[in-house]
């Protein structure tokens, strides 16, 4: 296992336990103390955890706080690219779409590098920069102005003006929470009012979100959960979260990331919840 890869599952176990022991570590993923305390003082360093006498703790963020592109970058590996896999499908070549910011909008740009004569608007640094040089000769990429956010994304009044005057096929939208309540939403009340332009000038709308999004909640909201014309998630998100989103967005997609179906065998696919929309 890879050091990136060993930590994004520490933290998962740390988070899901609300705090565990440098031993305990040490013997769940079969290496010393010291390998477990550089990778803890590194999660720590950028913002993911808190680290205590002998051990490390869950951090409490609050609706404002938004961690940086690289301290996301780290989390759910698996997830966020058995969701892009996924979402990438969704893309006709000769496509005018957009990408949000996000990580898992820039795993998506990732897979998209291929697709002929796309035009791709994005108002985030990390997809713009994995277009404009993996990309092919006859794609578009258009990166609008903006004050630049902790998360690398471009917003204001500059990135909205910009959006405002396009009409696009696609969006994928990348978000920091999902609740019942308050729908999709983010950290940042300037980006909120960006994605919102994005929203208004595409035809559809497809979020992209992990299970752990479900639950928490930003600030601000972007839009609510019926606007979604596709959810795709992954497929350890909770019954009764299935159940709600099955019933208020357009379809909900669930994927299966490739550590959990090598764990489980052949044969295994993910369900979902009848409702609006649900697809495996």
């Amino acid at each position: 296992m890879l050091a990136q890869q060993r930590q994004a599952a520490i933290l998962e176990r740390i988070r899901a336990a609300g705090g565990m022991r440098v031993t305990e570590l040490a013997a769940e993923f079969g290496v010393s103390d010291m390998t477990i305390r550089r990778d803890l003082e590194t999660l720590h360093e950028r913002g993911l955890l808190a680290k205590v006498h002998g051990g490390a703790t869950v951090t409490a963020p609050g609706s404002t706080d938004e961690p940086g592109f690289r301290a996301r970058s780290v989390r759910q590996l698996p997830e966020k690219a058995a969701i892009a896999t996924r979402a990438a499908e969704l893309v006709r070549p000769g496509a005018a779409i957009a990408l949000s910011a996000g990580t898992t909008t820039a795993e998506l740009a990732r897979r998209l590098v291929d697709v002929p004569e796309l035009t791709v608007v994005t108002n985030s640094l990390p997809v713009a920069e994995i277009l404009h040089t993996g990309g092919r000769a006859d794609q578009t990429v258009v990166l609008t102005g903006g004050v630049r956010t902790p998360s690398d994304a471009l917003v204001g009044p500059l990135a909205v003006a910009a959006i405002r005057s396009l009409h696009l096929d696609l969006l994928f939208l990348g978000v920091h929470g999902i609740t019942e309540r308050a729908g999709f939403t983010t950290p940042n009340l300037t980006e909120a009012e960006t994605d919102r332009a994005l929203v208004a000038a595409a035809d559809r709308l497809v979020v992209l979100a992990d299970h752990t999004k479900w639950g928490t909640v930003g600030i601000s909201s972007i839009v609510e959960l019926a606007a979604a014309d596709v959810l795709v998630t992954d497929d350890r998100l909770a019954p009764e979260a299935r159940r709600i989103l099955g019933e208020r967005v357009g379809e909900l997609v669930l994927v299966e990331p490739a550590e959990n179906a090598a764990r489980s065998g052949p044969g295994r696919t993910p369900t979902a919840p009848a409702g609006k929309g649900t697809a495996a």
